[in-house]
């Protein structure tokens, strides 16, 4: 089944979502990469607020290119998602929603997809530039310092993913 979602996620598009759904996004997502995710993982231990609101939102864990003239982004594919498994826990108790990367998760990470409602989308990898097309604007808003891992907030309209694992636990792969 095919989904058109808009962001922020809600409660209600989450448990529509099964494992294997593809889906379109529309709207706001965030990137974050290894060094993003260990600085706002040391933030929530501290009990300081993080730079941008995360609630009902969607990392996207990529670090993009510089964009060519005339193009909101360069390449943006997925990365990795396993490297973000000792963050991702607490990030979902602080009320994020949505992940897009690729590969598998830790138990840890399943465990707290379903505990707190969430879900994990999958990006097709080595398609970064082809991703692209579907980012209409970029901004950096946290640790610029971090270059291309720095935070930013991508408009996407019609962003192609596939559901991997969804709020009940579920698991999707043509890999599996």
């Amino acid at each position: 089944m095919t989904h058109q979602i808009t962001t922020p996620l809600t409660a209600d598009v989450i448990r529509s979502l099964k494992a294997g759904d593809e889906v379109r996004i529309t709207g706001t997502i965030y990137t974050a990469r290894d060094a993003a995710h260990k600085k706002l993982y040391e933030l929530l231990q501290k009990g300081e607020p993080l730079p941008v609101d995360l609630t009902d939102q969607i990392v996207y864990y990529t670090g993009p290119t510089p964009a060519p003239p005339g193009r909101a982004i360069g390449s943006c594919g997925p990365t990795t998602s396993y490297r973000m498994d000792r963050f991702t826990p607490a990030l979902l108790a602080h009320g994020l929603r949505g992940m897009i990367g690729k590969g598998r998760r830790s138990k840890d990470v399943i465990d707290a997809i379903v505990r707190y409602g969430a879900v994990y989308f999958s990006a097709e990898g080595g398609c970064g530039a082809l991703l692209a097309n579907y980012v209409t604007k970029r901004e950096v808003l946290a640790f610029p310092e971090l270059g291309t891992e720095a935070i930013h907030r991508l408009e996407v309209q019609d962003f192609p993913v596939s559901v991997f694992c969804d709020c009940r636990g579920d698991l999707y792969s043509p890999y599996l």
